[in-house]
Parts: C-alpha cells; structure tokens; sequence
C-alpha cells in the first residue's frame, strides 16, 4: 500500500498494492496502523458507508463542525467519479484551494480527505458505487456545505453544467466567503 500527499499535502491519496493471477486478485484496502504511521496521528474510525449514483450526479461540497467533523477514506468499487477535497480552514496556507483525483474501480485509488475539508464528487460513468469510512458519526446541526459551483474556488468538475444532477441542499449551499468554516489553529485530531 503506497501513501501519496497531494498538492495539499495533509489530503493523501492511497495505492492499495493488488496481487493478481489467473484467478482473480487480492488486495489489502485499509490498513490504520499504516496510515496512522503515515500521517502521524491517530484515527479512529467508527461507520462505513455506501452510495449508488448515476452519471453526472454531483453530491457536495459537504463538510460537519467541529466538534462533529469528519476524515474520511473514499473509494469507488463500480464506476468513476471525480473526487474534490477543498481547504476550508481559515489561516491554512492552502484555504480556498481543492485537490482532485479521479477514483474508479479500475485504477482502485482511494483519498484521505482529512477534518478541516469540505467534501464532493461527480459521477463521470454511467453510474458509480461510491464507499467512505469516517472517523465521527453523523450529526444533522453540524451539518454544512460550500456551492459547488462558487467562483472563488474554481473548481472544474469536467461535465457541463446541464450536466450535473444535484440535489435541492447542493443547489443552495453558501458560497466560500459566507460559510461557516474551521480555524486552521484548531485541533481537529483532539
């Protein structure tokens, strides 16, 4: 299993290692001891979860405060998405700016979007199975988003926007400068 930083280097992308043969493959997925070892720090993940979606669906920015936040661990078992991670903590050398990585099933990657990052993907294939873990449960009032389609990010979700099937909450998420965001000072790990 290979650990690789981004171009924001607290977000990792993660090569499982596939051993393969006439039969079939095998590969470890998830590994936290490397991981922890790898960023420094300890995890502690407690849910996994799983969805299906079509081409051109897009779900996010999608971020929870403090102090329910979240690290995630996304993968795509079917299909393609491409994934975004964005900086949301002000004070953070990298605020503002996103990482993305395509994720499919074929090149088997996997992104560690750490706390402090608001969260979304695209479907690019007919339909994706799209599976995260996470470190903190659900909790409905710190629940939070970004609009996926703000300026000041600039992020290009390579489908047109006649494209893109967002949900109602995704159409109507706040813009950068208007929301409720993390403080790169705080100890998201505490």
């Amino acid at each position: 299993m290979k650990f690789l930083r981004t171009e924001i280097p607290d977000v990792v992308l993660i090569e499982p290692t596939v051993f393969g043969d006439q039969r079939g493959y095998f590969a470890e997925t998830f590994r936290q001891d490397k991981l922890e070892e790898f960023l420094g720090f300890r995890l502690g993940f407690c849910q996994d979860n799983e969805s299906k979606s079509e081409f051109g669906v897009l779900r996010g920015l999608h971020f929870q405060l403090p102090p329910f936040s979240q690290s995630k661990i996304v993968r795509v078992t079917e299909g393609k998405v491409l994934d975004v991670a964005v900086d949301i903590r002000k004070g953070s050398p990298t605020f503002g700016k996103y990482v993305a990585e395509e994720l499919s099933a074929e090149n088997r990657r996997q992104l560690f979007v750490p706390r402090g990052f608001a969260h979304g993907f695209v479907v690019l294939s007919d339909w994706a199975v799209f599976n995260y873990k996470v470190d903190n449960y659900y909790n409905p009032q710190a629940d939070r988003g970004l609009a996926f389609d703000d300026p000041a990010l600039g992020i290009d979700w390579i489908l047109q926007l006649d494209q893109l099937k967002l949900s109602e909450k995704d159409r109507k998420q706040p813009s950068l400068k208007d929301a409720d965001l993390f403080t790169f000072a705080e100890d998201l790990y505490a």
